[in-house]
């Protein structure tokens, strides 16, 4: 036990009570006799409760001010010595830097006049009034200024003179466990207590339930990440087969020429599309037959299609781009069906990249949500009742679909759904049935038709987590707090 805690529980002894730790130990800080309270708090031998308490505080400048008077007292002073006054011009080299302070108040008190570049005494015959300031001071050092002003302690504390701080002190009393001794509590029954018997006799520390324990460290998951998953499990409740999008790399022929749009289509200007300068062209496709069907279908026109009717490059259609839409895997998925043509259901999530100018809504890298499902004799009606089943998994049920343009679907719809926050429609998703010149070249059946829809995973994730700017979503000024502590994405609850 230390000296401190045995002191405590002497006057305890004693008093029955101490008031106030402060007067009991003045000569104590307030840490040292909180630590000692603790320890004795813990064994329930005492019980105590703060006591806070107002406290002035000199500054250096007051504490200069108690010893050698206030600067306008002692200007009144100097100003006083010489029948002529003070020139003004000597007030610093007299006063120093509080020269000028001390002029001002002295006007203010009414203890000085000005004759032309001299001050002159108010107090030529009569004694000088009471430097009230050092006083007031004084009495603040000495009692915390019982009998000062509060409008007085107001203009010292505007002047800097004085601080206000608290002082913690504690009132203690007896608790069930009190004693003079304190006995050493264990913390865990040992073999050599048992083989001695003395944990029969023993007291032991009681088990804290309220205690939190260390919380661990541990990764977090991205609120992308929990709202991919979500639309991941919506797809694979529909049915649907994830495709591999790990290729962040495509070449214009699967990212563009499949897909039929055109080589002089703005997508693919520099300044929405980043191309890679090594290596910058990639290898043609193996299957010579679906490269030439590509290239007539735009050059020439097949299929029944008249095509774009312009010479087709080579070149451009070679060169490697980062891919702007997942639509360029379904190309190649669809590709592949094509080998076995059936009904199927796919999806993919993951990131895509154009080049674009970054703001609040927009990044030049994104994730897009894309799927696709391939079966017979679909029409547009069959596109619209799947997205509205779709939406409603995601707690989006009210939509509105407007007709739109893409090079690779027709018809094409955009869907809107109500945002009851924004008190508006916004758009959420597009949509629309592969057309034939895409289709048809790979060797899919003519009566094999194409649902395919895609929108971004940041929109429906700003909404879900209350976001307005897609940087607090995305990007080096992301809160590492925000990430550990959001909760996890519900999309069978409204989203709009």
């Amino acid at each position: 036990m230390s000296d401190l805690q045995h002191r405590i529980l002497q006057v305890l002894d004693a008093q029955d009570v101490i008031q106030d730790t402060k007067v009991q130990f003045p000569e104590l800080d307030s840490q040292t006799v909180q630590a000692a309270l603790n320890s004795l708090l813990a064994r329930s031998m005492i019980k105590y409760t703060n006591i806070e308490t107002d406290y002035w505080l000199l500054t250096d400048e007051a504490k200069d001010i108690v010893q050698n008077g206030s600067h306008e007292f002692r200007l009144l002073q100097e100003v006083t010595k010489n029948l002529e006054g003070l020139k003004i011009a000597d007030v610093g080299t007299v006063l120093g830097k509080n020269g000028k302070l001390g002029q001002a108040k002295a006007f203010k008190n009414g203890w000085i006049s000005k004759d032309g570049d001299r001050l002159l005494t108010k107090f030529k015959d009569s004694p000088l009034p009471k430097d009230e300031t050092a006083q007031n001071l004084r009495d603040i050092q000495e009692n915390q200024g019982a009998g000062v002003d509060k409008k007085e302690l107001q203009d010292l504390k505007k002047r800097k003179l004085i601080t206000m701080s608290k002082i913690v002190s504690y009132k203690v009393e007896k608790a069930a466990e009190f004693s003079l001794e304190i006995v050493q509590l264990n913390a865990d029954i040992t073999s050599d207590m048992i083989q001695s018997g003395s944990w029969k006799t023993a007291k032991f520390k009681p088990y804290n339930f309220n205690s939190e324990g260390v919380f661990p460290h541990s990764g977090a998951l991205h609120p992308l990440n929990k709202v991919r998953e979500e639309f991941r499990q919506i797809f694979f409740s529909m049915g649907f087969t994830e495709m591999p999008s790990n290729q962040y790399v495509e070449s214009g022929f699967w990212n563009f020429d499949t897909l039929f749009v055109p080589q002089q289509h703005p997508a693919r200007d520099l300044q929405d599309t980043f191309y890679l300068k090594d290596p910058a062209l990639a290898k043609r496709p193996e299957d010579k037959e679906y490269w030439e069907s590509i290239q007539r279908v735009h050059q020439d026109g097949a299929f029944g299609s008249i095509g774009y009717r312009y010479p087709w490059k080579e070149d451009e259609s070679l060169k490697m781009v980062l891919r702007t839409h997942t639509t360029a895997i379904s190309a190649a998925m669809l590709k592949k069906l094509a080998e076995d043509p059936k009904p199927t259901r796919l999806f993919s999530i993951d990131r895509v990249f154009r080049n674009e100018a970054v703001d609040a809504t927009h990044l030049a890298e994104f994730h897009q949500v894309e799927g696709v499902l391939a079966d017979y004799n679909l029409t547009l009606g069959d596109l619209i009742g799947f997205m509205q089943s779709f939406f409603d998994k995601m707690g989006v049920h009210d939509l509105r679909f407007k007709p739109a343009y893409n090079p690779y679907t027709e018809p094409s719809l955009e869907i809107f759904a109500y945002h009851k926050g924004l008190g508006k429609w916004v758009e959420i998703g597009n949509s629309g049935m592969f057309r034939p010149e895409m289709l048809e070249p790979m060797g899919l059946p003519k009566n094999l038709r194409v649902l395919g829809w895609g929108l971004s995973l940041e929109r429906p994730t700003m909404i879900k987590y209350k976001l307005s700017n897609i940087r607090d979503l995305l990007g080096h000024k992301v809160s590492l707090d925000f990430i550990e502590s959001n909760p996890a994405a519900r999309l069978d609850e409204d989203l709009v």
